[in-house]
């Protein structure tokens, strides 16, 4: 029922919404930090916090975000709900690939091969199927959602971020 309601055409339009930026993009984020985790703002899907260093001015950025496994490889989607443009985060992780991702130390990979993507992206269609209106949604605008795989890392420093 969750999951249903987020690939809504309500949910797309509330997400690009002052109200959305401020609770679900800004305080869902220290909700999940404060708790450890234990609150979800999709209680159906697996939802961790990532930490990255803001390109702008390299203090702490943190969001949560969706992911599921791929093997070893974590899988996350900088979907943005289908909006624009792609999410700081995103950016952030291009910038400087070493990030924290539920307290532990990843490298973050741009997804690039064309028939990886094909399949990752069945995958995510399964374990979150809103992923579908979200691509949509960014295609009538031009933008491509890339797909971002984390990797674990000994030499990423989670107390940097």
């Amino acid at each position: 029922m969750v999951v249903r309601l987020a690939g809504s055409r309500l949910m797309l339009w509330f997400e690009s919404t002052l109200a959305w930026r401020i609770f679900g993009w800004r305080l869902v984020p220290r909700l999940v930090r404060l708790t450890g985790g234990r609150l979800s703002l999709i209680p159906a899907v697996r939802t961790a916090l990532l930490e990255t260093k803001d390109a702008r001015n390299g203090r702490p950025h943190r969001r949560v975000v969706i992911y599921f496994h791929d093997g070893e490889r974590v899988t996350i989607i900088p979907s943005k709900g289908g909006l624009p443009e792609d999410p700081f985060w995103y950016e952030n992780a291009m910038a400087e690939p070493n990030v924290v991702f539920g307290g532990q130390s990843f490298r973050a990979e741009l997804v690039l091969d064309e028939a990886q993507q094909a399949r990752l992206w069945a995958l995510a269609d399964r374990y979150f199927p809103p992923y579908a209106a979200y691509r949509a949604r960014a295609a009538r605008s031009g933008r491509r959602i890339p797909i971002l795989q984390l990797v674990r890392t000994e030499t990423a420093q989670s107390t940097a971020l």
